[in-house]
């Protein structure tokens, strides 16, 4: 079985992760910290304002499952790629927008359906797309952290529509 990988950021990491887990052919959803200069920083670190990291997940997945497209779709619907630097009540650099791609097709695809996604929003998309070149996890605490302590996210929904949409989940009926 060959899986593969990519990596979103989406505002805070605890809800990008919450959704990406409960999508049907993900494997493993890692929270950490991507796109800056700051050598495994810390979450106060990066909270700091002075790594230039985003919170990001990294996400496992089945391509014979689920598809890069499928999951890029699930991507634009969970937030709003519009807002620079924040999502929600969230605000500063590590809450932006931000696709790290693991390939040359991955960042193609990630430019193209950034294109398309365009028409449903009225503001230009502010999302950084660009190849991954390192990922440092995040500490432990931060692992399924809605699911250790009981909450829900804030700041992102599943997008359910999307899911059942995109033949990942059965429609309600």
């Amino acid at each position: 079985m060959s899986y593969e990988m990519t990596t979103f950021g989406a505002g805070c990491f605890w809800g990008v992760e919450y959704v990406f887990r409960r999508v049907p052919g993900v494997v493993d959803v890692r929270a950490g910290y991507s796109g800056g200069f700051t050598p495994d920083p810390t979450y106060p670190e990066v909270c700091s304002h002075t790594t230039g990291h985003a919170e990001v997940a990294q996400v496992t997945f089945d391509p014979d499952r689920v598809t890069f497209d499928q999951l890029l779709e699930v991507f634009w619907a969970m937030h709003d790629p519009t807002q620079v630097d924040r999502q929600g009540p969230d605000i500063g650099d590590q809450y932006r927008s931000c696709i790290f791609t693991h390939s040359p097709e991955q960042q193609a695809a990630a430019e193209a359906s950034r294109d398309r996604a365009q028409a449903a929003f009225d503001r230009p998309i502010a999302t950084e797309i660009r190849p991954l070149t390192v990922f440092y996890p995040a500490e432990d605490y931060h692992q399924a952290y809605y699911e250790k302590n009981g909450h829900t996210p804030y700041c992102h929904v599943v997008p359910t529509r999307v899911l059942e949409q995109l033949g990942l989940i059965p429609a309600r009926g």
